[in-house]
């Protein structure tokens, strides 16, 4: 089997990585970071035990060719270069597969490549890139997998989770997608956003709004948004929010879910998450994919989620500082 990783950040790199070193056929396609992994490999630093590969790099999908398998590790902000990029790793036999945060990414798979399989791909992972070619993973690994499109080959959602779980990955199946991604997003969307909306400040965020010339502070990791009572309760409105909006579609969601993510928090540590890290390194924001298309189909079933609506102002404005600041980081869209 041939498989294209795409989007070497910290999650594509650490996966692609286990596969690799699982005897697997894994390219990666890199940017910024191909001479770093060219000339060292990747470097993970792991609670499970640390571990270095030296994988096939390519800078360009055509030197790669189409693939078995393409595992898309993209951030969302990217999906204008999916046509760029995707294209020429796909043949007949080819299976997508998304391992990005939020909803929509497998739709626009399989409304740019209808002729392709698409399988989704959560992953429950703490996991920082901390320099070119160096991951660092804090807790957990789990991949959740499920096929978005009927399986035309022999390579679905059951192949694909076997070979996660042949490589070390705790790995399984989902038969309702749609549900375990709103189950992810009542993580998601409180701590990813509250990380770093609370560079704002709590009035900020409850109010909806950053007054022009407002002095931001220091990004909260998941542990200090955990022990500030104010944040904490925050954090427990937003999954109820979330939790509201997916029951309101159809999906039933477990009741405890919310405890449920707030015990597995709790493991993690001074945790920053993804749009956290994307934030302090002035990377645009996935607003997109994690915020604001959850709080679009709430509302088209006519459910309201205040909190939401109130964080994604912030997080906008945020967004849009940033890119007034730095400009050149709006171009700027893979890892």
């Amino acid at each position: 089997m041939k498989i294209a990783m795409v989007g070497c950040g910290a999650v594509g790199s650490f996966y692609g990585a286990k596969l690799a070193r699982s005897g697997l056929e894994v390219h990666f396609l890199l940017r910024s970071d191909y001479q770093a992994v060219l000339r060292d490999g990747i470097k993970v630093q792991s609670f499970e035990g640390d571990f270095q590969i030296h994988p096939q790099c390519a800078r360009l999908p055509e030197e790669i060719g189409p693939c078995d398998l393409v595992l898309i590790a993209l951030k969302t902000t990217a999906d204008r270069e999916y046509s760029r990029l995707l294209a020429p790793l796909l043949g007949e036999n080819s299976v997508l597969a998304t391992l990005q945060n939020g909803l929509g990414n497998e739709e626009k798979l399989h409304d740019l490549f209808p002729g392709q399989p698409v399988i989704g791909g959560l992953c429950f992972v703490c996991l920082n890139r901390v320099a070119p070619g160096v991951i660092v993973h804090l807790d957990h690994g789990q991949v959740v997998v499920g096929d978005f499109t009927p399986v035309r080959s022999d390579l679905g959602a059951e192949k694909l989770a076997r070979l996660f779980r042949g490589a070390g990955v705790p790995a399984s199946t989902t038969e309702n997608l749609r549900l375990t991604r709103w189950e992810k997003l009542a993580w998601n969307i409180p701590f990813n956003g509250l990380g770093v909306a609370s560079a704002a400040g709590l009035e900020c965020v409850l109010r909806g709004s950053v007054p022009s010339g407002f002095h931001l502070r220091r990004c909260l990791t998941t542990d200090q948004l955990l022990a500030a009572p104010e944040w904490c309760s925050l954090v427990r409105e937003l999954m109820v929010e979330v939790i509201g909006a997916a029951r309101s579609l159809g999906l039933s969601i477990a009741d405890g879910l919310a405890d449920k993510l707030m015990d597995h928090t709790k493991t993690m540590g001074a945790y920053k998450a993804s749009t956290v890290v994307d934030f302090e390194r002035r990377n645009p924001l996935e607003l997109e994919s994690i915020f604001l298309e959850p709080l679009r189909r709430a509302r088209s079933v006519g459910k309201e989620m205040p909190r939401l609506s109130a964080l994604c102002k912030v997080l906008q404005e945020l967004d849009n500082r940033q890119e007034a600041a730095n400009p050149s980081t709006a171009a700027s869209k893979m890892p």
